[in-house]
């Protein structure tokens, strides 16, 4: 049984993003790292969308806005994104990118196999998959498991839900340059719901019925409210290019304590998503870079964490909405009427100072922030 210094169970984007760090730094030339995962990463199975204002990754970028549309059924705004810009990454570029990296590494390899256990033993850990059992000093866990977090009730648990339909319309009714974060303006039904669009065209657009709430729909209702929205933008006529749906946990969900001295979960099953906001990127490659640099000092696993104010916001909100799910509209809407958009981006990617915070908490509807601060102290 070969015996390998670092295993990575699952190959999603935290992985990859890991080991991409891990190649870059240099110090794990002289390691053993394995991925496994039983999806060989060959095809285009989801986007990640973030907004930034340097030039990281702009070589797997496919596009990218520099404005934003916020609408509720009373108001409408064009969001001046600058100094950032909204940008789109398609799974398969980044895929191919990473793993040309790992081609080049000698100490690297991925296998395609199904994980279906990991322990850790007295001097080593164990990863098994269905057809072998493989030895490590490390194992970095991607491979989320939602009993953690469903079998306990101090911390919500909602679902960003979406279906997406990428259409070519024959109205020219989209803005290239201006896509559109949320549009309220679709009925609410006690939920929090929206529109969510990305044009790549004046014909062309991906447009995500989308939902932050407990449960899932059935498709056909999805659908049934992009096929509306579709008819409400003006549309006559227009074909589907492409489908896409998913489900993205939002929990503040304590993850790092499933940590063990050798054993880290990263990735949803870390909590490297943005709880509020279900965004994954930009959290992702900030966790990848210090992680890295963790590894590389030899720490103990179990202190891989950083419970930050953000993550205390993070938590008042989702409170809210687990107690209150139709008040989603009306906080996102008083934060981006009257706020900054540059100052909120800033904020959602948790690099504001207090004084910062205090601007954008401010704009919010104050009642419930207060109950919910309350709830949570005593």
């Amino acid at each position: 049984m070969k015996q390998y210094d670092y295993i990575f169970t699952g190959s999603g984007l935290s992985a990859l993003m890991t080991v991409y760090e891990m190649i870059i730094s240099e110090k794990f030339k002289d390691k053993t790292i394995l991925l496994i995962d039983e999806n060989p990463k060959n095809e285009n199975d989801r986007t990640w969308c973030f907004w930034d204002k340097e030039n990281n990754y702009d070589h797997l970028v496919s596009s990218e806005w520099k404005a934003a549309w916020f609408k509720n059924e009373n108001f409408e705004k064009r969001l001046n994104l600058n100094p950032y810009h909204y940008k789109k990454v398609k799974g398969l570029d980044l895929y191919a990118f990473i793993f040309d990296c790992i081609s080049k590494e000698n100490n690297i390899t991925f296998i395609q196999q199904k994980v279906v256990a990991y322990e850790e033993k007295v001097n080593y850990c164990t990863v098994t998959t269905e057809s072998d059992h493989y030895n490590c000093q490390f194992v970095l866990n991607s491979i989320y498991n939602p009993n953690d977090v469903i079998q306990q009730n101090l911390y919500p648990l909602l679902q960003q839900h979406f279906i997406g339909w990428f259409i070519k319309s024959k109205e020219a009714v989209f803005h290239k340059d201006c896509a559109t974060f949320m549009d309220f303006s679709v009925a609410q039904k006690g939920n929090t719901r929206f529109m969510y669009v990305l044009p790549t065209s004046e014909t062309e657009a991906l447009i995500e019925y989308t939902l932050f709430s407990k449960d899932l729909l059935p498709k056909a209702e999805y659908e049934l409210e992009i096929k509306n929205y579709i008819q409400k933008l003006g549309i006559t006529e227009f074909e589907i290019i492409e489908k896409e749906k998913g489900t993205i946990p939002m929990t503040c969900y304590p993850f790092w304590k499933k940590n063990t001295k050798n054993i880290v979960n990263i990735g949803t099953a870390g909590g490297w998503t943005k709880a509020s906001t279900g965004y994954t990127f930009k959290n992702t490659t900030k966790k990848a870079k210090k992680l890295t640099q963790f590894l590389a000092e030899k720490k103990d696993l179990r202190n891989f964490h950083n419970r930050s104010k953000f993550w205390f916001y993070d938590l008042l909100l989702l409170d809210i909405l687990d107690q209150h799910n139709f008040l989603g509209s009306s906080i996102f809407s008083a934060l981006f009427k009257e706020g900054k958009p540059s100052l909120i981006l800033k904020f959602l990617d948790e690099e504001t100072s207090i004084w910062e915070d205090i601007q954008v908490i401010w704009k919010c509807p104050k009642k419930h922030f207060i109950k919910a601060l309350f709830f949570r102290i005593f």
